[in-house]
């Protein structure tokens, strides 16, 4: 469990108030439960089935992402804290690569 991400109360304060409200259906599972959840899966590049459960159903914690992705909920909650100015600690990590054919580094027979 020391593995896991929760967020904080300082960036939970930030991100509560852009939670949708008042959602017909069951009773909903706690919001900063399940970003957690999203955010530790984001972060540590784990497939959604291997959620650990702490964060409540994998399939919860897939589905609430997906969801608020196509209603474009992530960006206008970003555009609103830019907007504010608000500037959290942030890294970029580049992931790119480039893919060469297996004899691109010396082709047969070696380096000349």
């Amino acid at each position: 469990m020391a593995d896991l991400f929760w967020l904080s109360d300082e960036q939970w304060a930030v991100m509560a108030p852009f939670m949708p409200k008042d959602q017909p259906g069951p009773e909903r599972k706690d919001d900063r439960q399940i970003i957690s959840g999203i955010l530790h899966v984001l972060t540590s590049g784990c497939r959604w089935r291997d959620c650990p459960s702490a964060y409540g159903p994998r399939t919860t914690v897939y589905n609430r992402f997906n969801r608020w992705s196509r209603r474009g909920f992530w960006k206008a909650m970003l555009a609103a804290l830019a907007k504010a100015g608000w500037s959290g600690e942030a890294a970029a990590i580049d992931s790119t690569y480039v893919r060469a054919h297996r004899s691109a580094h010396g082709g047969k027979g070696g380096r000349r």
